[in-house]
């Protein structure tokens, strides 16, 4: 059995764009590497933009043994 775990990750602002840039990617893979240095597996993530193309975030999913 496992433990889920959802986390919601902001981005940096977004003036003319609404996709995820280099610096949010760096952001993502620092949230999986610190997880995963705590016993937590990466299930799945999403981007999410927002309508008014401002700010964004990525939503993660961990899940660890019991």
């Amino acid at each position: 059995m496992y433990t889920y775990k959802t986390e919601i990750l902001t981005v940096g602002t977004k003036w003319f764009s609404d996709k995820a840039d280099a610096d949010d990617v760096d952001k993502l893979d620092q949230l999986i590497n610190e997880k995963a240095a705590d016993g937590w597996e990466l299930v799945t993530y999403d981007y999410m933009a927002t309508a008014t193309q401002v700010k964004g975030a990525f939503v993660v999913t961990f899940r660890k043994q019991q």
